[in-house]
């Protein structure tokens, strides 16, 4: 886009571009998301940014009809694979608040100074301002749905100082932090509902994402492959609650999702040990449910493909699932080669009650944490019923995420990752390639020899032959078309009746074993 369209953007009020970028007044001082419902400023009043921190570093305040803090993040982060989109990821991550700049290269392969100078060349901002703008809209959400202290918000949301704390956020809200507990979002017309009052250890989140959300395909995904004691999907479709363990930076979490979508958001609550964890809680929740995603974009590039458009047509807002837990997806990975999904979930439950982490208290049916790396990477793995090949393959890959020689985090670089994956006895292209997916959210994965996909493109009328050639024209969302073909419907089905909940849409990974 240019500064034109993106003006027509503003004009048009058009939601599909919050949070790809945000425009300032310089007559108010004030800096919205594109769909903000305020009247339309003059052209020569308005400038725009890439991200909110380099506008609250141009001295732009947030305005507070449209919470432009609050929008979903941008699908390019997850789309590009350089150091810009890695980095943002990590940020997202909370890696800035709990190893500094130093700690962000050091994961990145670069110098502070280098990481510095590319983030503030391309987004106007440097690593610092970015964790600024994220601890600010942490602070908010934690004055605006719980009653906490003043005090205890600020070091919850990742500030050094009450004083730190009470400085940006006059300067981000153009308030006092009391005064922004004072201004609950149902004062905003049209843009901000009421969030319902806290319960007593719970933080109730809204997670916004753009366009229409496929919420049906997503918990069925999740019910399917849910493992006893760390997942649950409670209630009827429609109606749905996913629930989880989460193993965070400073102690365990758990956390809940509705599936009945709202007006742009889906309704979270976390219930976590250590409030310092709520910005990465948060950010893998959106990863697991690809809340981020551009379905717009996507929508455009799959469709103009005859065999994908009429699935795209059939299910608007499709996503491609991620994980809030890298190592357990990878592990997962392993247990379901050769195998069906309910096979390899049986092996999950086995694994988990045999070498999961209690939780200190259950909550409901849930009651471990996944386990570690380390915990299975010197371990027998007697208790599974799996071939001795394939427990050799686990703890061979326990033992790399447990060493480090594998690093399977928001912002590794996936193809040194695939590279790894495949140096490891027993893991394939297929493994590899469903890790990159899901474990590094990456939207461009083209599993080619997956059966699923080549049944499903038949069941879609689409040629299977040249594959990799027919998927250039999906890039960068060929893990999106994928979906779709795992999805496809068969010719005597409805497009939106697809059998029963325990029905397999993709396969078991197929690996090629190293000698």
């Amino acid at each position: 886009m240019n500064e034109d369209s993106r003006y027509e953007a503003v004009r048009s009020r058009d939601a599909r571009f919050d949070g790809a970028f945000f425009f300032a007044v310089s007559t108010t001082g004030i800096y919205c998301r594109p769909s903000c419902p305020a009247t339309t400023p003059r052209r020569r009043n308005v400038s725009f940014f890439p991200t909110s921190a380099a506008a609250q570093g141009s001295g732009f305040r947030a305005c507070r009809r449209c919470r432009p803090d609050a929008v979903p993040g941008s699908a390019e982060w997850n789309a590009r694979a350089d150091v810009v989109g890695r980095a943002m990821r990590l940020i997202g991550d909370g890696v800035v608040d709990r190893e500094g700049v130093s700690g962000l290269a050091a994961r990145l392969g670069y110098s502070a100074r280098q990481v510095q100078r590319q983030l503030a060349a391309e987004l106007g901002a440097g690593p610092v301002a970015l964790a600024r703008a994220q601890r600010a809209h942490t602070a908010r959400v934690l004055l605006q749905t719980t009653d906490l202290q003043v005090a205890e918000v600020a070091f919850a949301a990742g500030f050094a100082s009450v004083r730190q704390f009470n400085d940006t956020i006059k300067e981000i809200y153009a308030l006092t932090p009391s005064a922004l507990r004072t201004a609950r979002p149902g004062k905003a017309p049209r843009r901000g509902p009421t969030i319902p009052p806290a319960t007593p250890g719970v933080l109730p989140l809204r997670l916004a994402y753009r366009g229409p959300y496929a919420a049906r395909e997503i918990f069925d995904h999740l019910q399917r492959r849910a493992i006893t004691g760390v997942e649950e999907v409670t209630g009827e479709p429609g109606a749905r609650t996913y629930r989880r363990t989460l193993r965070l930076p400073n102690g365990p979490g758990v956390a809940e999702v509705d599936e009945s979508p709202g007006a742009g958001w889906l309704e979270c609550r976390l219930h976590l040990t250590e409030l310092r964890d709520l910005t990465t809680a948060s950010q893998r929740v959106r990863r697991l449910f690809d809340l981020d995603a551009d379905p717009y974009a996507v929508a455009e590039r799959l469709a103009a493909d005859p065999a994908l458009a009429p699935l795209v047509d059939q299910r608007p807002g499709l996503r491609s699932p991620g994980t809030p837990a890298p190592h357990e997806l990878a592990i997962r990975a392993v247990l379901g080669q050769q195998i069906s999904v309910t096979a390899g979930r049986t092996l999950g439950d086995a694994l988990v009650a045999a070498y999961g982490e209690p939780l200190p208290e259950p909550a409901g049916g849930l009651t471990h944490l996944f386990p570690r790396p380390e915990d299975l990477a010197q371990t027998s793995l007697a208790a599974l019923g799996m071939p001795e090949q394939r427990r050799n393959t686990l703890r061979t890959l326990s033992t790399a995420l447990a060493d480090g020689t594998l690093t399977l985090d928001s912002g590794a670089d996936r193809d040194e990752v695939e590279r790894r994956l495949l140096d490891l006895h027993g893991i394939g292209p297929w493994t590899a390639g469903y890790i990159r997916m899901r474990a590094l959210a990456d939207p461009d994965v083209l599993l080619s020899g997956d059966a699923a996909v080549l049944a499903g493109m038949r069941r879609a009328g689409a040629p299977t032959d040249d594959l990799t050639d027919r998927a250039q024209a999906w890039r960068p969302w060929s893990s999106y078309a994928m979906h779709h073909f795992w999805n496809a419907p068969a010719a005597a089905e409805e497009p939106r009746h697809r059998g029963t909940a325990g029905t397999r849409t993709e396969p078991s990974p197929q690996t090629d074993p190293r000698p």
